[in-house]
């Protein structure tokens, strides 16, 4: 068999168990068949299998642990849906701290997360959008590590965001507070009268960087780094946003309206 035929035919089994786990012939959390039964299911060498299973844990689509067995993904891809996520009915949405609260509660599942707030020299890209000084310990930085609680039992580590709010704004406030309470920051900044009124989401996938190992990924995976911009009805920015996502946990979906 040529190399191009090998090729296509690794590809070709990784679409089939990608189908059989969308479809649910294999259910989210449970445990996959070893290389072997597999390869002798799909009718090919266990070296297809092999490639193809190293496909799908790039992708996203499995997890493997030694002496254990290849495991399919815990949760479906959660929809990131803008601007409709950060409307306050639906980021208070049942009591929910915010849109990722209500995004998760929708899929039937909660969240944890390790959040750090402090008062810091902001950097200089995000001073300029705030417009406050770099130099100067000038905004409140809000550092939040949030995973998943999957139905499984398992704790899947999903996204960084980290926070960016004038201090002028936020000190003294309940912006300081690691639980911004019922619909999250941007609630608490409507309640300052600092409603945000337009959105700004600019998006690169790039390799995950040393400092987000948090995440867990490998060289293979890719991340979703959204730098998003809060303003207020008047043109002005109140928040800054970093949101680090690996893409196989998350699609981005925008609903835009037009004004002409």
């Amino acid at each position: 068999m040529s190399s191009a035929s090998n090729e296509s035919l690794y590809r070709e089994v990784a679409r089939k168990l990608r189908n059989k786990i969308k479809d649910g012939v294999y259910p989210l959390g449970s445990k996959l068949p070893t290389e072997v039964e597999l390869a002798e299911e799909l009718g090919v060498n266990r070296v297809t299998v092999n490639r193809a299973l190293a496909t799908l844990r790039a992708e996203g689509w499995t997890r493997t642990h030694r002496g254990v067995g290849t495991f399919v993904r815990d949760f479906m891809p959660i929809t990131r849906e803008t601007p409709r996520r950060f409307s306050r009915a639906r980021r208070e949405q049942g009591g929910a701290r915010g849109a990722f609260a209500s995004e998760l509660a929708e899929q039937d599942l909660s969240y944890e997360t390790r959040t750090v707030v402090e008062r810091v020299r902001p950097p200089q890209h995000v001073a300029d959008v705030l417009g406050v000084s770099a130099e100067e310990i000038s905004v409140v930085m809000r550092a939040r590590y949030m995973s998943v609680k999957a139905p499984a039992g398992r704790t899947v580590p999903y996204q960084i965001a980290i926070t960016y709010v004038p201090l002028e704004i936020a000190e003294g406030t309940a912006i300081e507070e690691e639980d911004t309470g019922i619909g999250g920051l941007s609630s608490r900044l409507a309640d300052l009268d600092q409603t945000q009124a337009e959105l700004d989401d600019t998006i690169e996938v790039r390799p995950p960087e040393p400092e987000e190992e948090f995440l867990g990924l490998n060289e293979d995976q890719r991340v979703f780094d959204i730098f998003h911009i809060g303003e207020t009805r008047d043109g002005r920015p109140v928040k800054v946003t970093t949101f680090v996502i690996p893409t196989h946990l998350s699609k981005l979906r925008y609903r835009v309206q037009l004004k002409d």
